[in-house]
């Protein structure tokens, strides 16, 4: 987890490297249930344009995100992560990476959720 916080290249390269072992999932694991960052999500968009991964683990992340951007009590902060949520979820759809149809009652409930958001509604029209 510090060095994704840290150095989020470095992060990401290792990983890739370990895609080749079988112990990936184990590194996944630890990176699905760090403390949601933008540098955690930006090794995992990166990670998920690169390696193939069990849609369990994808959907499980997913979900963390939302439940974050839920749970976040600060409005400023929600608002920021809301966004960030919104393109990562963008980027893996236009990239055919999940089937939105396998997640479409919680991303459609977090767009109704967070639609005075610009982000959430453009998500949502996806």
């Amino acid at each position: 987890p510090a060095l994704v916080e840290n150095n989020s290249k470095i992060a990401l390269e290792s990983l890739l490297h370990l895609s080749q072992s079988n112990q990936l999932t184990e590194y996944f694991m630890v990176l699905v249930n760090m403390e949601l960052s933008l540098h955690c999500m930006e090794v995992m968009n990166e990670l998920l344009g690169r390696v193939v991964l069990p849609p369990d683990y994808i959907h499980h992340y997913i979900t963390k995100c939302i439940s974050h951007c839920e749970n976040c009590k600060d409005r400023f902060i929600q608002q920021r992560f809301v966004r960030l949520v919104c393109v990562f979820l963008s980027s893996l759809i236009r990239n055919k990476i999940i089937d939105v149809k396998e997640l479409f009652v919680e991303v459609q409930a977090f767009c109704i959720d967070f639609s005075r958001i610009k982000e959430a509604a453009g998500l949502f029209r996806l």
